[in-house]
């Protein structure tokens, strides 16, 4: 019993450390949670020297091309089962209403919302089901300014018998059975922001910097620079005064948003973090550079003259003294406390099995004689013990003297 106590209270103890772990894993993931992790790099560089940690994306460029009621754009493709699953594309939409026919006889046939961009229903409508329109379709939503893309596919089929009607997931998308000659709709549904609003789409652009000191955790990093893509630049701290970090004043326009570091110190290493948002389109990325500066090694032996620079330059040069040094083989000696440990053990084993052996004989014949072999067995077993404690813990110390000693 006291044996099943001791385990029930190990479980528990493993159980309380295991939930104790998870629960600081989760807090520290729900503090990060703001942004996703992209990339990470490990950088080690040298005293004195010039890094750049790159932080670039093309989603962050702010467009100023006056087209933004073609930014959005909707589109429905037709794949045909035959010949060879050929495109069609059969009408888009920009989010200025412009609807366009790609073949003149769906024209007053195939529509789409004129208020999609306003409400989100992208829906494709289709009267009067005949049996060329059987396919695959795809409703296609293009954000130029976000470079964002979602696609919806639908499978129509075509049927004469009204009983087979129906609308079925087949484990890829939806497949719709309708009768020829009626009215099918499409469903294409997307009321994201990004898709029905675009009052914002200049706005809500921000880059910023942190830096995290070796040992301190990310809900305590310093601040390092603010960028707006108005233009606005707010920096923390004296080292953007000092120049001595920078970020180029054209990081909007083309993407880039690398941050400069010259003169790197020691006192500069830590986690540094480039975080992008753009809110309306629903960009949140970050990318992690942990940094390690190494100091430069310089010389401490004089520099010495060259042998031809001796008073005596007509003297034979010496042929340079070999030293041989003979080291032990260190894998034997690191092989051996594992090899006396292993052999101690199997000499316990057998000892164990022997004693195991002579009690059930004794136990048969009378119980006086077995309790009294089984407490000298116990104090016999405690002692080996002891025993091999000791010589292992001895062997492991002499093994690493050697080694340190080599």
């Amino acid at each position: 019993m006291k044996n099943k106590e001791i385990v029930v209270q190990f479980l528990l103890l493993v159980h309380i450390f295991a939930a104790f772990f998870f629960s600081a894993a989760s807090c520290q993931s729900d503090s990060s949670s703001s942004s996703v992790v992209v990339a990470g790099y490990n950088m080690v560089v040298h005293a004195g020297s010039t890094m750049v940690l790159q932080c670039v994306s093309g989603r962050m460029v702010w467009t100023r091309d006056r087209v933004r009621d073609r930014q959005r754009v909707v589109h429905w493709d037709m794949y045909r089962d035959y010949p060879d699953y050929a495109m069609e594309r059969v009408v888009d939409m920009f989010s200025a209403g412009d609807q366009r026919m790609y073949n003149s006889y769906n024209l007053g046939r195939v529509s789409l919302n004129p208020t999609a961009f306003k409400d989100g229903n992208f829906s494709l409508v289709i009267k009067d089901v005949t049996l060329n329109d059987r396919g695959l379709y795809s409703c296609n939503l293009y954000h130029i300014y976000c470079h964002l893309q979602e696609t919806v596919r639908i499978q129509l089929n075509v049927t004469k018998s009204r009983r087979k009607e129906q609308r079925f997931w087949d484990g890829q998308k939806v497949v719709y059975v309708v009768l020829l000659g009626s009215t099918v709709v499409l469903p294409c549904i997307n009321r994201r922001t990004v898709w029905i609003d675009s009052s914002n789409e200049e706005d809500q652009q921000v880059v910023h910097w942190d830096r995290q000191s070796p040992g301190v955790g990310q809900d305590h990093a310093d601040r390092l620079v603010d960028l707006y893509a108005s233009g606005e630049q707010r920096s923390y701290g004296p080292l953007f005064l000092q120049r001595k970090m920078n970020i180029s004043n054209q990081a909007f326009a083309v993407g880039d948003f690398s941050l400069t570091i010259r003169d790197v110190q020691p006192t500069d290493q830590g986690m540094y973090s480039c975080h992008l948002h753009h809110h309306y389109c629903g960009l949140h990325e970050r990318r992690e550079f942990q940094v390690k500066v190494q100091p430069l090694t310089e010389s401490k032996e004089s520099a010495k003259a060259l042998p031809a620079e001796e008073k005596d330059s007509t003297k034979a040069e010496s042929p340079p003294q070999v030293i041989n040094v003979i080291l032990p083989d260190q894998r034997h000696q690191s092989v051996l406390p594992l090899a006396y440990m292993l052999t101690s053990l199997l000499l316990l084993a057998f000892i164990i099995l022997i004693i195991i052996f002579i009690m059930r004989r004794l136990r048969a014949k009378g119980l006086t004689s077995f309790l009294r072999l089984e407490n000298l067995c116990q104090r016999f077993i405690f002692f080996i013990q002891c025993c091999l404690f000791f010589r292992f813990t001895s062997t492991v110390i002499n093994g690493s003297q050697q080694l340190r000693r080599v």
